[in-house]
């Protein structure tokens, strides 16, 4: 059996489906009540990360655990050790954690700390492990629905700074391979789309998937500060600001390693689009 924490996210709904389209038995945790069906056979137990001990339950009888940290993770909280030896004493042997492409290349980043707390616990621990560090993702550009809906209007900073960004399915069919097949214990994988794309790119990529014209307007840095602080801890807009603004060479480069795993390459940004267009239209 393997457990997925993070069951409702945009990573860990394609995850529950694609393990359970392998036969596999999943167990999906999410903080609230499920608001999807789950695929036939899985089943959802209700817990949160931040109290290690409400996972004792889904952890009864698993081989795997998938570990996806929400916000209320990104600050101070529990050790990651008791979740870890939670999983070791309920039989878990493999872990697949998804933490951030930025825990390696901004190691001076705050905003990253308890991400490179839990990667490093996971390493520790005893238990298989795989780490993933996937980049930007593409469905960050769901934060543009409502102005594409109501003005086809897309506003966003650094209209011209091109990252690969990568589809969430992506990473979870990286996570199901590592959570059901041998030979990646020990491994960090860098997940990334195929080929760098702008702000600017993207928004034209959503035209053209509509087949209408929709415009781009650039912010500045302080309005995009303002706006995200709204909603996100001012360390992590200043670090997400940076990266999307100021990004270093590694992040901007393509990683090789969702074909690797895959046996395919990565898929663009403009099939996540085409995947996501009803909820821009």
């Amino acid at each position: 059996m393997i457990v997925v924490t993070g069951a409702t996210g945009n990573v860990g709904r394609p995850l529950v489906a694609a393990l359970s389209a392998a036969g596999a038995q999943v167990t999906a945790v999410s903080r609230r009540p499920l608001p999807v069906d789950l695929p036939e056979g899985a089943r959802h137990v209700q817990a949160d990360l931040s109290r290690a001990e409400s996972l004792r339950e889904a952890l009864e009888g698993a081989k795997a655990l998938f570990i996806l940290l929400g916000p209320e993770l990104l600050g101070p909280g529990e050790s990651p050790h008791t979740l870890l030896g939670l999983a070791k004493e309920a039989g878990v042997r493999k872990v697949v954690l998804l933490s951030s492409q930025a825990s390696g290349t901004r190691p001076e980043a705050v905003s990253h700390d308890r991400l490179r707390e839990f990667e490093a616990a996971v390493r520790a621990s005893g238990l298989e492990w795989t780490i993933l560090r996937p980049g930007g993702f593409a469905s960050n550009a769901f934060a543009w629905a409502e102005s594409v809906r109501t003005e086809r209007t897309v506003m966003a900073p650094f209209a011209d700074v091109a990252l690969p960004v990568v589809d969430p399915a992506d990473i979870a069919a990286v996570a199901a391979v590592a959570l059901r097949e041998e030979g990646h214990a020990g491994q960090t994988y860098v997940l990334t789309g195929p080929v760098a794309i702008s702000p600017r790119e993207q928004a034209a990529a959503l035209a053209e998937a509509l087949g209408e014209e929709v415009s781009f307007v650039e912010l500045t840095r302080e309005s995009a500060f303002a706006h995200m602080s709204r909603f996100m801890e001012e360390a992590v807009v200043n670090g997400t600001l940076d990266i999307l603004g100021l990004p270093l060479p590694s992040e901007q480069q393509v990683s090789p390693d969702v074909e690797k795993v895959l046996g395919r390459p990565a898929a663009p940004f403009s099939a996540w689009v085409e995947r996501s267009l009803p909820a821009f239209k």
